[in-house]
């Protein structure tokens, strides 16, 4: 009875002490984050679209907006990331994501109740003018989600792990399970209710979400910190103590030697000059382009460059649950219920994929994980692949893949008329039999069973790789440069992400799709060819002991890359 008791006591006491530790507030406080953001990011595509008339040109520019503004801004965030303090970067991006959200909830709600009135004001121009506020700040709040990513899952999860390689591994496989789980079930939630009460009641609950949630999430940061002491010190604090004590150590040698007044003279003249220069109006200008450009050139020179670009080039593809497969999906015959219950398993097959991670780590060691789950999404993808030629495939050669771009653009599409008569109504409602009939008729499910199914299976690899690939990240990049590094990093996907809506605008008919899934996952091999070269560089010959007897030496010392770039 007394080793029950104190058993039952040890359990107690560590659920208590799980429940209060650092690791698991951060838990928590991700997500909550996360599931604002993916109720947010479903939500205002929504309302873009209910607000213009049903139609994706608000939800595009959005897009690009958002898109083009990380992919210029992500290393300027990233290099402040690295030169502020921890706890205010993170409070800073929290309070200004979460008040972002908050007022343009707000905008929203007032553009739902006081749109017809919007529209006589000034000829439509102010209502112009809501819609630019509401995308403006909404790219505010992204930028801001940005910064927060970066901070909390690229730095403070690495110090909270400390030195526990192992403990780090099971952090981004448990922040990536919130990610899996957020992106299905709170966007359903939201959709419940916009589906259920109005569009304007989904804006009130999103602000008033993101209200709560941001009071709550700081003060889970704030516990964090406090837990965690090592959050307050950065290398960068301790490089400028550093810096100070040898300038200290130069001025007494020079107080010494004591030099002459004309050497004296030219080295004031000299500082006073460089002083001059770093204080100029022209140098605090041009200061955001160098913090670019440096940044840019500091991810060219890391040892994991080449892992990076591999997981850039995973981007560039149409084999995702996007809206681009959603409604090539819908051409295919595949109705909404299917399409979510095709979600769902994606979501599985996700988490399936950070287990498999943390499994495979353990066994073989960080850079196989990565070649390994390169490997298993190829496969899965073949499935792809093969769809393309398999009965019920949409793909013609005969078609032009330009043919519906070029027909907008050159003018060739007939208008509607602009006053319809009554009989044309008539003709249109007795001929509704037979445009039913025209419409095209599925042949044969099997090619997009395929084509769903090697989605769905590649996800395992997909997210083990995307695991190995920030933790590659997290381990060799210095304290100093997490930032910047991240930053470039989200830029460099964010690139490859438009990419690939630039090529389906070119391509946009379903005719074309086969084509844009046979580049996609060209794409996707040769990304894993990027990372082949960097494992095989770090690894040589033991890259292929998946299970060697000793994988923990080659985790800890892996031998260093070569240092060049093709």
């Amino acid at each position: 009875m007394a080793l029950q008791a104190e058993s039952k006591k040890s359990c107690c006491d560590s659920v208590t002490d799980y429940f209060t530790s650092a690791k698991f507030f951060i838990y928590l406080g991700h997500a909550l984050s996360t599931w604002g953001d993916r109720m947010w990011h479903f939500a205002v595509a929504v309302f873009l679209v209910e607000l213009y008339g049903n139609s994706l040109l608000l939800t595009a520019v959005y897009g690009l907006v958002v898109a083009g503004s990380v992919l210029l801004l992500g290393a300027i965030i990233g290099d402040w990331v690295d030169k502020s303090a921890r706890l205010k970067v993170a409070q800073t991006s929290l309070i200004v994501q979460n008040s972002a959200v908050i007022l343009c909830g707000i905008l929203l709600m007032v553009v739902f109740l006081c749109k017809v009135q919007l529209v006589s004001l000034f000829n439509g121009w102010l209502l112009t003018l809501c819609y630019i506020l509401v995308i403006s700040i909404a790219n505010i709040a992204n930028l801001a989600s940005t910064a927060t990513a970066i901070t909390i899952q690229r730095d403070w999860i690495v110090v909270v792990a400390g030195e526990d390689r192992s403990r780090l591994a099971d952090m981004n496989a448990t922040v990536r399970r919130i990610d899996q789980l957020t992106n299905i079930l709170a966007p359903l939630a939201v959709g419940q209710i916009i589906t259920f009460t109005s569009p304007m009641a989904g804006c009130g609950f999103i602000a008033g979400w993101n209200l709560c949630s941001m009071c709550l999430e700081y003060f889970l940061l704030w516990k964090v910190y406090q837990m965690t002491p090592a959050l307050a010190i950065k290398t960068s604090q301790k490089e400028d103590e550093q810096e100070l004590k040898q300038l200290n150590v130069q001025k007494d040698v020079e107080a010494v030697q004591k030099p002459s007044e004309s050497s004296e003279l030219m080295s004031g003249v000299a500082e006073a000059s460089s002083v001059e220069k770093k204080n100029g109006c022209c140098y605090n200008i041009t200061q955001p382009f160098r913090t670019l450009r440096d940044g840019w050139v500091a991810y060219y020179n890391q040892p994991i460059f080449f892992a990076g670009m591999s997981l850039a080039f995973l981007y560039m593809t149409v084999l995702g649950f996007d809206c681009i497969t959603t409604g090539f999906a819908y051409t295919q015959g595949l109705n909404g219920s299917i399409l979510s219950l095709l979600m769902g398993a994606s979501a599985i097959t996700g988490i399936l994929g950070t287990m498999a991670f943390t499994w495979f780590r353990k066994r073989c060691g960080l850079v196989r994980t990565g070649f390994i789950s390169g490997v298993a999404q190829i496969s899965c993808l073949a499935l792809c692949v093969v769809s393309v030629f398999l009965p019920g495939s949409p793909l013609d050669l005969t078609v032009s893949p330009f043919q519906d771009i070029t027909s907008h653009f050159m003018g060739d599409s007939s208008l509607p008329e602009a006053n319809p008569t009554t009989d044309s109504f008539i003709n249109r409602s007795t001929s509704a039999y037979e445009i039913e009939e025209m419409k095209p008729q599925v042949v044969s499910y099997l090619s997009v069973s395929f084509l769903f199914a090697g989605v769905i299976a590649a996800r395992v690899g997909l997210w083990s790789f995307d695991l190995t690939v920030t933790q590659l990240i997290q381990e060799n990049v210095i304290e100093s440069e997490r930032g910047v590094i991240n930053g470039v990093q989200n830029s460099m996907n964010y690139l490859l992400d438009l990419l690939h809506f630039i090529m389906v605008i070119l391509a946009p008919n379903p005719e074309a799709f086969g084509l844009l899934v046979i580049i996609s996952v060209s794409f996707v091999v040769m990304g894993h060819m990027m990372y082949f070269r960097y494992a095989y560089k770090t690894l040589r010959s033991r890259l292929f002991l998946c299970f060697s007897s000793d994988p923990k030496n080659e985790i800890d010392n892996p031998s260093p890359p070569e240092s060049d770039k093709v």
